[in-house]
């Protein structure tokens, strides 16, 4: 699966030093020698980090290797400034983001890190409007059923001990069911967005959710640079949370929604970026 074209060789060892699985040795003036090949995950960083084209990699052809324009990267500080920027804006216009930005969203999470190089996330991306309001009325129906069992005195200690601090959206979500069943609006769980990114994964294993956050993150940050706004749809993934897999059934998906992400042009552009609370930083 993986060779070497020792007349490309520059001797720099960069794959032994990059190697995850430690395939690769060799030290010095010395060529590399590859070992114990079974052990590869596939993550392309000894492809990635040959600087004279000497890695040939069965997963990794020509057409699927491509240089990096160092000059295109964002510096420090636009970074920061992006992160800076970026706010869970929830003031939707009725106006569809372009198929170009939403694939750029995916692409950007698709993109993210899993462990070990797994890649079994998947996504999911809805923007019929139909669709949208099946997650609105899932959502909604999962809090109000909760909504009406807690409101027994017996059990509401119990719920707040469970689930603290939650009892507190209660009046709020009474509202917006109430204004979802008679005008069909939605007002508080996706609020107007034109599409929704579910990021999920058919296998369970150690590292399922953190994979999905990371996903997720990437995801965050590109659709701020396109200008699109974007939360993170806590609400839906809480009432998952408490009736598992009937949202997935209900959109025909075949796994675990750990993560996702609601997506709209925005009304407007804030101006301004807040400072947070200060750092709780403990340094060893």
């Amino acid at each position: 699966m993986i060779n070497i074209n020792f007349s490309n060789c520059t001797l720099c060892n960069r794959c032994v030093k990059a190697c995850p699985s430690e395939i690769f040795t060799g030290q010095g003036n010395l060529p590399p020698q590859i070992v114990n090949e079974e052990l590869c995950i596939g993550c392309g960083h000894c492809v990635a980090a040959c600087n004279s084209n000497a890695i040939i990699h069965k997963q990794f052809p020509p057409e699927k290797v491509h240089p990096i324009e160092f000059s295109k990267l964002p510096s420090p500080e636009q970074m920061l400034a992006l992160i800076r920027k970026r706010r869970s804006n929830r003031a939707f216009s009725n106006k569809s983001i372009p198929e170009e930005q939403l694939l750029q969203v995916l692409e950007a999470a698709y993109r993210a890190p899993t462990a070990s190089n797994k890649q079994y996330v998947e996504f999911t991306l809805v923007t019929d409007p139909e669709k949208l309001k099946v997650i609105s009325k899932f959502t909604l129906d999962i809090f109000s059923s909760k909504i009406k069992m807690v409101d027994n005195t017996i059990i509401r200690p119990i719920f707040n001990k469970l689930f603290p601090g939650m009892t507190k959206y209660f009046a709020t979500f009474k509202k917006w069911q109430q204004v979802f069943d008679e005008q069909g609006k939605d007002l508080g769980v996706l609020r107007g967005a034109t599409a929704v990114l579910f990021i999920h994964t058919p296998k369970s294993y150690h590292f399922i959710n953190e994979d999905c956050q990371l996903a997720y993150q990437n995801a965050s940050l590109m659709a701020e640079s396109l200008g699109i706004s974007q939360f993170y749809t806590g609400f839906v993934l809480q009432a998952i949370k408490q009736k598992s897999k009937k949202l997935e059934k209900l959109l025909g998906i075949n796994g675990k929604i750990m993560a996702g992400l609601a997506l709209g042009i925005p009304l407007f552009q804030y101006q301004n970026y807040i400072d947070r609370k200060e750092i709780r930083l403990n340094r060893l």
